[in-house]
């Protein structure tokens, strides 16, 4: 019996031990974070100091690419707001076919031909000015400032015109390249990619961006008629109809290639001899409007002198 009571007595103090053991651990469970609360919890620190560092690249820009372009992209844009939105739409869809030159969007383009209008007109009043305002002279300051509206537009037309002679330039010999790689054993997309890697022109970038657009998981039809319309080009969106058709009906893209590079050659030697034909027209025009006079000058001239002296002897007697 006193064995038993020893036994207890000296039990106790380690069941009690034990029990407060076992009773700090649940404490510290119910207020510990969870696993998956701490994981999300080094995801958002890592995003926040992901901002400080993009902050703080951003604050390593110099004054005017953090402060003046942004404030300048606004004013443009501001200014856009009065031009009416089919403009707009023309002017984006403008933007586009002429590979999108400095990142313009076509709010900040409407602004910036606002802004050059007002800058010339302003600047030629400024420079003609006079004591006493002539109604004439904001007439021509107004007409100058027009003319400063237009300017931009006449550029990024020709921006377009440009591109799209560079991509029909450049067709035959990817067609050609196309169907070569494609002959060879090399998939459609890959033949993309080899022609995009060998030249460097806006028809080789398109072929690189439909074959980017195509590895995120776009079907091949979609990204081609996207690239046609980021183009405007009739030859190419000929050429990508009859590829999407033939994809359809499962005809070989071989002899698909294979037919549009031959007509595609023989497209480029016709636009070849209509250029010629037009030039002996244009040779002409030259001929009568400055060289001509020229000779006429070169060779009539020292008879002017001899000529007058005749009249005035003539008249005289």
């Amino acid at each position: 019996m006193n064995i038993i009571a020893f036994d207890l007595s000296t039990s106790i103090p380690l069941i009690f031990g034990s029990l407060i053991g076992l009773a700090t651990l649940l404490v510290w469970n119910a207020f510990a974070p969870a696993r998956s609360a701490g994981t999300l919890a080094r995801r958002l620190d890592s995003y926040v100091q992901r901002e400080d560092a993009v902050l703080a690249g951003e604050l390593d820009l110099p004054f005017a690419q953090r402060v003046i372009v942004p404030l300048t992209q606004g004013v443009l844009r501001l200014l856009a707001r009065f031009m009416p939105s089919r403009s707009l739409q023309v002017t984006t869809q403008q933007l586009i076919h002429a590979g999108e030159p400095g990142g313009l969007s076509a709010l900040d383009f409407m602004g910036l031909r606002f802004l050059f209008g007002l800058l010339i007109g302003a600047g030629y009043f400024y420079i003609n000015r006079e004591p006493e305002i002539s109604p004439s002279l904001f007439s021509i300051s107004f007409a100058a400032g027009l003319i400063g509206t237009l300017t931009p537009s006449l550029w990024l037309r020709s921006k377009v015109r440009s591109r799209q002679q560079e991509v029909l330039d450049a067709l035959p010999d990817s067609l050609d390249m196309l169907m070569i790689g494609v002959e060879a054993g090399l998939a459609f997309e890959s033949a993309l990619l080899r022609v995009g890697d060998q030249w460097d022109n806006a028809l080789s970038r398109e072929f690189r961006r439909v074959v980017t657009d195509m590895r995120l998981g776009g079907a091949r039809n979609e990204a081609l008629q996207r690239m046609v319309d980021r183009t405007g080009v009739d030859e190419l969106s000929s050429f990508v109809a009859v590829l999407i058709q033939s994809n359809l009906m499962g005809v070989s893209i071989a002899q698909i290639l294979r037919s549009q590079a031959e007509q595609m050659r023989m497209k480029r030697r016709q636009r070849a001899e209509e250029k010629a034909r037009k030039a002996s027209v244009k040779i002409v025009l030259v001929l009568a409007f400055f060289i001509f006079p020229a000779m006429f000058i070169v060779l009539l001239g020292p008879t002017v002198p001899r000529i007058m002296a005749m009249i005035t002897t003539m008249g005289g007697g």
